[in-house]
């Protein structure tokens, strides 16, 4: 066995090196929903900066050092508060701000998002087949982002003010609904963010024939 040891240990040491860079450093993520839509497709696998907030202990969730805050806008992997299952969302509310939405239309510290650029569009959703969509630009201060809502869908389109506490924020698909969300789980902790979602690194049609979109290759998001 010592023998074995010492005749691979450039190939030990490459999967240490491996393992603390995937569960410390960066990550990838694939898509399996679409409840980031229009942004983010069912088979995409984008790249996750896992150190953009905090480096934590690795296969944990315990932070060694505090490096950034997140912030409005950012699209980031987690731990969902309710069972623990790993979900990509859109931050829309940090600490300290006070969030609602009414039939829709986000307000963040009382400012209303305005909404334009509109498009109409058929939208496959699991067990009811094609539906009628609207995708709009949501802008709110500097951040624009492409959003979409389903007609004849029934979804928490309105909450009261919502005060976000210290440590925390509130995450949104942008695929409004379609889409698990702190509409249903609350916020989220800080420490249960994995990380950023900065890029796509491949991307297939796992709807269809699996064909490569080679359009989305290394695709920015934002």
């Amino acid at each position: 066995m010592r023998d074995w040891f010492k005749s691979n240990r450039g190939f030990l040491l490459f999967l240490l090196c491996f393992g603390f860079f995937r569960t410390a450093i960066a990550d990838w993520n694939p898509i399996p929903s679409g409840s980031m839509r229009p942004n983010l497709l069912e088979g995409d696998v984008v790249f996750v900066n896992r150190v953009a907030y905090d480096f934590k202990l690795p296969l944990s969730d315990h932070v060694l050092a505090t490096l950034a805050d997140p912030q409005r806008g950012d699209i980031v992997t987690f731990s969902s508060p309710k069972d623990g299952t790993r979900l990509i969302k859109r931050i829309v509310a940090v600490a300290g701000d006070t969030v609602e939405m009414r039939h829709e239309r986000l307000f963040v510290n009382g400012e209303e998002a305005q909404y334009d650029a509109k498009e109409q569009v058929d939208e496959p959703i699991a067990g009811l087949g094609a539906v009628k969509a609207v995708r709009l630009t949501e802008s709110l201060g500097q951040a624009q982002r492409r959003v979409q809502w389903l007609e004849g869908v029934k979804a928490r389109n309105s909450f009261a003010p919502l005060k976000v506490p210290a440590g925390q924020v509130l995450v949104l698909g942008d695929n409004r609904d379609d889409s698990a969300d702190s509409r249903y789980f609350g916020f989220v902790p800080r420490e249960r963010l994995i990380g950023r979602a900065v890029r796509v690194l491949v991307s297939a049609d796992i709807k269809g024939d699996w064909a490569p979109r080679l359009e989305r290759f290394g695709m920015a998001l934002r």
